[in-house]
């Protein structure tokens, strides 16, 4: 039986407004990331022109470093349709192990370091991925281990480099426009990043879970190796911001530098583009998103907001951004 026109017209209707829904959101993901910097910055320069003038800008990317780094792991997790909540404290579980080892091992310690924390997140992974944990139980979960973890090996105490921390010092002392090199160890890593998902096998697979994991499933896409990579990349990149927690503090703690990452580094992921439900990320605006955070404590400041208020600055541009973002239609359930 062949439909008629006007029921022909009812289908087509509803699947042009989605499209055209996509197509909006497609763009918001697209340069949202940029005009929010550009935005925030544009009002700090306004009230604190002083700061913008003294190498305010150098200061922002430098600070940003580890936030960049998380949120470029936590972003690839995301775009698998799952979710980190572990990373941070794999980050800050790293420092602390770069900081006891660059004395016994020294060179070797960040490769060490690197490996370890490669190695936590391919756990969540595999956990995820062979035993159907929801991501977010799983994560929390190992969240409080690896906190747990993090008291146990630093004593419950600061951690410093004793010796053999020159070559880790660097990173942060040296740097192209004086910005330091940990800035652009996350620049390089979102290049390459997106260079994997734009021109590889592999990274159009991860994104076409995130989209549809039925559909990748049908399409003889590795769903579950994909996963496991996605968790491993992300404890890679924490571990990336552990090196880069030392290179600047020189040392580590439970409670230091590091400790309050979490909130932050998801925020930067979303703010950068990336979408919550899945499908979509581009590495390369996940930068924007990290520097606006970065941004956030003094633009706060600037516009006569408390230092004890920039968490609950951070929980409204979530909600805000998600709610901006996310694709509705009349058929989806919000969960």
């Amino acid at each position: 039986m062949f439909k008629t026109d006007s029921e022909t017209t009812k289908i087509a209707v509803p699947a042009r407004e989605k499209l055209q829904s996509m197509k909006r959101i497609g763009g918001w993901h697209a340069i949202g990331p940029i005009v929010i910097f550009l935005a925030i910055l544009a009002v700090v320069a306004i009230l604190t022109p002083a700061f913008i003038g003294s190498g305010g800008l150098a200061v922002i990317a430098s600070s940003s470093a580890p936030i960049l780094l998380l949120a470029l792991g936590q972003a690839m997790v995301l775009n698998v349709g799952s979710i980190d909540l572990s990373n941070a404290a794999i980050g800050l579980l790293g420092a602390i192990l770069l900081a006891l080892t660059l004395g016994p091992v020294a060179g070797l310690s960040p490769i060490i370091v690197l490996l370890a924390t490669t190695a936590f997140g391919a756990v969540n992974g595999l956990i995820l991925a062979y035993a159907q944990v929801p991501s977010f139980a799983l994560t929390l979960g190992t969240l409080g281990i690896f906190q747990a973890v993090a008291l146990v090996v630093s004593g419950r105490t600061t951690v410093y480099v004793a010796s053999n921390g020159e070559g880790v010092h660097s990173l942060y002392e040296s740097g192209i426009a004086n910005v330091p090199m940990t800035f652009w160890m996350g620049v390089l890593l979102a290049v390459a990043l997106w260079v994997l998902l734009r021109y590889t096998r592999i990274g159009r697979g991860m994104t076409a879970i995130g989209k549809n994991e039925s559909a990748a499933i049908f399409s003889a896409v590795r769903t579950r190796a994909l996963k496991v990579l996605a968790f491993a990349l992300s404890g890679f990149a924490a571990g990336l911001a552990g090196i880069a927690i030392i290179a600047q503090a020189g040392s580590a703690s439970p409670t230091g530098l590091g400790s309050d990452l979490l909130l932050p580094a998801i925020a930067a992921a979303l703010i950068g583009g990336t979408s919550i439900s899945g499908g979509v990320v581009n590495p390369l605006t996940v930068i924007f998103g990290a520097l606006t955070i970065a941004l956030v404590p003094i633009a706060t400041t600037a516009v006569g907001i408390e230092a004890q208020a920039q968490s609950l600055v951070y929980g409204a541009v979530i909600i805000a951004v998600v709610a901006l973002t996310m694709s509705r239609n009349k058929s989806s359930i919000v969960k």
